[in-house]
């Protein structure tokens, strides 16, 4: 069984979804064109300043590719955009704990200084929060698609009738 087989396809989430990626693709994107329009130096680990940000050229065309793969992800939507910012929500943070450990460093490829780790600590929870909003928590509404796949309505004679059958009903 693979993980999109096990969620629901057809919710309203898929806006949350898509809207977070786009948003988020957009926003590095643009920051990602801005820093290729300069013509900076690709593998400079002191890095020019961009929209308050350091970067160098490779920062750059890494931004505008993970623009794209976030873009593509709101693009198609439900259970595939969720997936796609959770991922990439969690490499924003892992990143962001790589850099801060290389800062001060020849290693520093990507010319990462304080701001931009804090940036991929907040736009990592940022992007992973819109793919896991509605899909991950302790108490989900009953109605929810994820709760409702989850807590599949027992057969008939189990004695566990009181899961709901349409989102806002109760069987009886």
């Amino acid at each position: 069984m693979k993980l999109h087989d096990e969620l629901p396809v057809d919710h309203r989430l898929s806006q949350v979804y898509r809207a977070g990626a786009g948003l988020c693709g957009a926003a590095l994107f643009v920051f990602g064109c801005l820093g290729l329009a300069d013509g900076l130096s690709f593998f400079s680990t002191a890095g020019e300043t961009i929209a308050g940000l350091s970067s160098n050229g490779l920062l750059s065309l890494v931004s505008v590719m993970t623009a794209v793969v976030l873009v593509v992800g709101a693009l198609i939507g439900g259970n595939i955009a969720s997936t796609v910012n959770i991922t990439v929500g969690t490499l924003f943070v892992l990143s962001g704990f790589a850099n801060l450990a290389l800062l001060e460093s020849s290693a520093n490829i990507l010319a990462f200084r304080l701001p931009n780790v804090l940036f991929s600590f907040v736009m990592g929870l940022l992007i992973a929060t819109f793919g896991m909003y509605g899909r991950v928590s302790g108490k989900l509404p009953l109605d929810n698609p994820y709760w409702r796949h989850r807590h599949q309505r027992p057969a008939a004679g189990d004695g566990n009738a009181a899961l709901p059958e349409k989102p806002g009903q109760f069987a009886r």
